[in-house]
């Protein structure tokens, strides 16, 4: 114990005191417990560090629309990792991010010829994302390049297949064909083909051309045809009017007079009637007046 401090004396001579009495003959045990309470501290504090860099180091965030694969010592170690805060061992493992969003993917201009032998342009665009993240990385080794490469060799394929006129009309058809033909390898990678479109058909234009004067054949020979079938709907009805005219010829005269009033009432034309002879010889008889009935001339009576 240290000794008290004698009255009277200042509290800064009393400091001046301690470090005596710290190197005095009985300081020994108490200067190797400061020195071992530094220590704990130091050690303390160091772990505490290491602790920061190791949970810093080891540390990971992984994104709503991502999933994580770990590899310790370049195996896969346990199940996917989910979104949110998760730990890795430094140095020993690796977290691989995959993105589970849907991708739209453009596929290049093709050039092909079909089968009726029309040299065509044609470019898609896929849509695909990823449903296994463990295949996604450990089965392919870029999968975004592997469903790019296979939509180019599916659309090639079906280029080559199809007619000018199904790339032109039937594309619903195409398109459900060429997403089999990328959906069928895909699986294998952990990728899904949402859908496939066929965006353009690019044509020669002497190909062009050529279409557009059929159409307009096409669409000439449509109006001869029904040009024909109006003629001859009019000689129907014409044929039916003179059977009607024939059975009664007053009315071939009234068609003749409003014929003259139609044409008369623009009074810009000199107008020449023909007359029937039968409205002649009808007029005749309207003007011969009937002989008036002679009297009988009186009888002659002879006497017996």
């Amino acid at each position: 114990m240290a000794p008290e401090p004698a009255a009277g004396i200042s509290l800064q001579e009393q400091n001046f005191q301690i470090p005596n009495l710290l190197s005095g003959p009985d300081s020994g045990p108490l200067t190797e417990e400061v020195a071992m309470l530094e220590d704990l501290l130091a050690a303390a504090a160091a772990a505490g560090a290491a602790g920061l860099v190791y949970v810093a180091a080891a540390a990971r965030v992984i994104k709503q629309y991502e999933r994580g694969v770990v590899f310790r010592l370049g195996r896969i170690r346990g199940a996917v990792r989910s979104p949110g805060f998760t730990m890795v061992i430094p140095a020993v493992d690796r977290l691989r991010k995959v993105n589970m969003q849907i991708v739209t993917m453009p596929v290049p201009a093709q050039e092909g010829i079909t089968r009726d032998n029309v040299t065509v342009r044609v470019d898609a665009v896929v849509y695909f994302r990823v449903v296994d993240a463990s295949a996604a990385i450990v089965n392919v080794e870029d999968y975004r390049f592997a469903v790019s490469q296979m939509a180019q060799t599916s659309l090639r394929s079906i280029i080559g297949k199809s007619e000018l006129d199904d790339l032109l009309s039937n594309r619903e058809k195409l398109n459900e064909g060429l997403e089999l033909m990328i959906d069928s390898p895909a699986v294998g990678w952990g990728v899904q083909i949402d859908r496939v479109e066929i965006k353009d058909v690019s044509l020669p234009d002497t190909m062009k051309r050529s279409m557009a004067r059929q159409a307009e054949a096409d669409r000439e020979r449509r109006a001869r045809i029904i040009n024909a079938d109006a003629e001859l709907q009019a000689s129907r009805k014409l044929a039916e009017a003179a059977q009607q005219m024939a059975d009664t010829p007053s009315a071939l005269q009234l068609r003749l007079l409003q014929t003259v009033m139609a044409v008369a009432a623009e009074k810009n034309s000199t107008l020449v009637l023909p007359i029937p002879v039968e409205l002649l010889r009808f007029l005749e008889k309207g003007q011969q007046v009937p002989p008036s009935p002679q009297p009988a001339p009186p009888e002659r009576t002879t006497a017996p």
